[in-house]
């Protein structure tokens, strides 16, 4: 007969993910321990063996948990009725507003994600070009000529939305609601305005 699920199932392993995440961030990834886990937890490590099987394991969830979350938080913003302008904002404001109090998870992400096996780091990269997508969308609804003429300007403008985004994120962890709302502006006009003046098609670097 297989063995029921508790029903506190769902919270406890939100607990695991949550002070794992954090026992990762501060002592690296390679140097955390299982046992270090467990007691962080206040459970056995036979306990959380229950939940996971290997540190990869553990690994992998809290980042799937984390980046799946952030994907469908930006990718499930609607635009319809809204100009790129707009859409724009909106998504430069969400995912920064998204990115607060996940400094323990951005950081795993940075320096963890390509330990794990490829297939695993592909369904996370797979969340990663998806949003990337998202706004490339955008970008091109704004400048339709720089998608037809230089789609790897189309790229390297998409990038760096993400550039300036990370750059705020890592230098202001402590920054509120209001000054993240400000700089995701500050983005999205700069990028509008930058996009606008690319020539097309581009002129041969010599």
């Amino acid at each position: 007969m297989a063995r029921s699920i508790a029903k506190d199932h769902d919270d406890k392993r939100t607990r695991i993910l949550t002070i794992a995440a954090q026992q990762f961030a501060a002592q690296g990834y390679a140097q955390a321990s299982m046992a270090q886990v467990s007691e962080a937890c206040g459970i056995s490590k036979a306990n959380i063996y229950h939940y996971y099987p290997s540190k990869t394991a553990l690994l992998f969830d809290i980042l799937q948990t984390y980046l799946g979350a952030l994907r469908d938080r930006v990718c499930g913003l609607q635009g319809e009725g809204q100009s790129a302008a707009e859409q724009l904002h909106g998504v430069t404001a969400e995912i920064l507003l998204a990115y607060e109090g996940m400094d323990a998870l951005h950081k795993i992400q940075t320096e963890s994600l390509h330990l794990l096996p490829q297939a695993q780091q592909e369904t996370l990269r797979g969340y990663q070009r998806d949003m990337v997508r998202k706004v490339s969308g955008i970008l091109a609804a704004a400048a339709p000529d720089l998608q037809q003429h230089s789609r790897e300007h189309l790229h390297q403008a998409t990038m760096s939305v993400f550039g300036m985004l990370n750059w705020f994120y890592m230098w202001n962890p402590g920054a509120d609601t209001a000054a993240r709302l400000d700089y995701a502006r500050v983005v999205a006009d700069l990028t509008l305005a930058g996009i606008s003046g690319l020539r097309t098609p581009p002129i041969p670097f010599r």
